[in-house]
């Protein structure tokens, strides 16, 4: 199983020169993928409950670096660790420019990038960013299909219910051949059942064993249904411990724990047939120096087995 840490990004890491300094700090410890999140503001009053901890937002989510800027400057600041968006919520800009977009990094990053790609939990974020929140799931088949014509067609033209594409010439293609990869958030049946009919892999969370395994069932009997090859799809999970002095209880664990508690649970992820697990740890961190120490114990433990 591969081992990733969070991009510095929000709170009192959203610092450029913080996350320059922080990603090659990180590839030079021998993580092997660097993640950032997506989050555009923090109501007031939200009109939905954050899905973590509490229900309540991060306070450091009202600051958030762009994960595409963020991932550019991990990008230029290290050579080979995976970068990868968990989650980029993509339905917030049209295709054909985040395509453009993402094919530029992709590019300035010689083919390091993995496009995880989730559709949110807040209303207001949708609302703010003018776009529908009914009908997620076909927007994002749509903007999926346009995405994957404008990477690997020579003339693209697509006709959608949403977006119109007359015959034309876009040049600028991923490294990647013929994109990068593409990993679906979601924990629904409809969302692992896309994972398998068409991504190339699931970002998951940390939660119990069981129900982990249960999703990843529905995204493998999709993949064979869609005439796939199911041993070709990845899990990749997040998880966002509140890193305590003293062990917490076991039922606690990954939520909380210490930085020894969380190594021996990533090291469990394996049995349970998770390609790679990634570890952010902003929410509850306040201290760039804590976030550096956390890694360099982490990666540590886990080379100790």
């Amino acid at each position: 199983m591969q081992i990733g840490f969070a991009v510095p990004q929000y709170g009192v890491f959203a610092d450029p020169d913080f996350i320059r300094r922080a990603s090659a700090d990180l590839e030079a410890m021998g993580y092997h993928s660097l993640w950032a999140g997506d989050r555009v503001l923090v109501p007031l009053e939200p009109s939905d409950r954050y899905p973590g901890g509490d229900g309540e937002i991060p306070p450091a989510f009202t600051r958030f670096f762009d994960p595409l800027a963020a991932l550019t400057l991990a990008a230029v600041s290290t050579r080979d660790v995976r970068l990868g968006t968990s989650a980029l919520n993509a339905l917030w800009q049209p295709p054909v420019v985040l395509a453009r977009a993402l094919a530029s990094l992709d590019l300035l990053s010689h083919g390091r990038l993995d496009v995880g790609i989730g559709l949110g939990w807040l209303r207001d974020e949708y609302t703010a960013t003018g776009v529908p929140w009914r009908g997620r799931g076909r927007r994002l088949e749509e903007t999926l299909d346009l995405m994957e014509a404008l990477w690997a067609d020579k003339v693209v033209e697509h006709e959608g219910p949403l977006w119109t594409v007359p015959p034309s010439h876009v040049d600028l293609k991923p490294f990647q051949h013929p994109r990068p990869p593409i990993l679906l958030a979601g924990f629904t049946p409809a969302a692992l059942e896309r994972v398998g009919r068409r991504a190339d892999g699931w970002l998951g969370a940390a939660m119990p064993p069981a129900y982990l395994t249960s999703l990843w069932e529905v995204a493998l009997r999709a993949a064979e249904r869609a005439g796939r090859d199911p041993s070709a799809l990845r899990m990749v999970v997040r998880v966002n411990p509140v890193i305590t002095d003293a062990p917490a209880p076991a039922d606690r664990v990954p939520r909380a724990g210490t930085v020894r508690q969380l190594a021996g649970y990533l090291l469990g992820l394996t049995e349970l047939g998770v390609h790679e697990a990634f570890v952010d740890v902003q929410p509850a961190e306040s201290s760039q120096a804590r976030f550096m120490e956390v890694a360099h114990e982490l990666i540590g433990l886990l080379r100790a087995g």
